[in-house]
């Protein structure tokens, strides 16, 4: 009952609740897992999944090192980026947040099949389960195919590669994306051993320096970016690793002209590189040559035939190419 005198007011209508609407967050906000070292294991243990140490199956699981990598490619929307070895997507799914497009390659089947709920998040890359090379000295057709594809479909004029390579097929990667002719890559940004950053950077004169060493000098601009322990794998590896930062130079390229000759000459002569200049040269694998001419060849453009190859700058390669080869 009321007291005297009081009215019946109504209470006031509560707002109705908003109905929640979903917006879908923009394709770089979605976050990337932190793939540590026990969220790895954990995601292996789940499906019972061992590294294969004949594919070279270690998974970066320091993030300051990942993120380095990323950084050292500078990446933006004009970017498509090829990546080979997918592994468990850590790096995978950092380039997709801040490239283009992203063409990932995985030879293990189960472990293309594991990611691939991930890799859904972003629409913008694309992941292909097989051998990035055709043979030892041919990349994979279909890679070569599809990255191009995709780069045409989300309209990224600018190639890169940007990859923790496994050892193994790191040095024919590289080698055979440099002889690419139909398109340019702006820089690769690769994780690759010790052994193979030291080769590319090394100095003449030094036990460093091969074949490897003159053929991207000759067409590019090498550099370390910074050298990474054993520790920030998982698995362990044997040996030290470095990321690399290589940028094809246009005016290097010009100078050496065809690429693919230049390469086929550095591996004839550098499979006799214990020998001099002038017994390599006359002992040709594709073929003899008489000495005298060798050594008249040799004098004609001053270069001394009882030198090593390994004692030759970049240009005396051109040079002896160009007249041997």
């Amino acid at each position: 009952m009321l007291p005297e005198g009081a009215e019946l007011v109504a209470a006031p209508e509560l707002p109705a609740e908003p109905v929640p609407v979903y917006v879908e967050p923009p394709r770089g906000n979605i976050p990337s897992p932190r793939q540590t070292l026990n969220f790895i294991r954990n995601l292996l243990q789940e499906h019972n999944l061992e590294p294969k140490n004949k594919l070279g199956q270690n998974y970066l699981i320091d993030l300051n090192m990942l993120d380095l990598l990323v950084r050292s490619a500078e990446l933006g929307p004009a970017d498509c980026v090829l990546e080979v070895g997918t592994g468990t997507g850590t790096l995978t799914m950092k380039l997709g947040e801040l490239a283009g497009a992203v063409f990932t390659v995985e030879i293990d089947r189960e472990f293309h099949r594991l990611v691939q709920p991930m890799l859904q998040q972003r629409p913008n890359v694309t992941s292909l389960q097989g051998d990035a090379l055709d043979g030892k000295n041919v990349l994979n057709p279909k890679m070569i195919a599809g990255w191009g594809e995709l780069a045409a479909m989300y309209g990224c004029p600018q190639r890169k590669l940007i990859a923790n390579l496994p050892y193994a097929v790191a040095t024919p990667i590289i080698s055979n994306l440099l002889l690419q002719s139909d398109f340019e890559i702006e820089r690769m940004v690769v994780m690759v051993q010790w052994e193979i950053a030291e080769r590319m950077r090394a100095e003449v004169g030094t036990k460093e320096y091969n074949s490897l060493s003159v053929l991207v000098q000759g067409v590019a601009d090498v550099e370390v970016v910074r050298k990474v322990g054993p520790g920030n794998f998982y698995p362990r590896p044997q040996v030290d690793s470095a990321i690399v930062r290589i940028r094809p130079n246009a005016a290097k390229r010009a100078k050496v002209g065809d690429v693919r000759k230049f390469r086929a000459f550095l591996r004839d002569l550098y499979t006799l590189r214990r020998k001099n200049l002038r017994a390599a040269l006359a002992g040709w694998p594709r073929g003899k040559n008489d000495k005298a001419e060798v050594d008249r060849k040799l004098q004609e453009i001053g270069i001394n035939g009882n030198v090593r190859a390994e004692a030759l700058t970049v240009e005396e390669h051109l040079e002896l190419c160009a007249v041997f080869g």
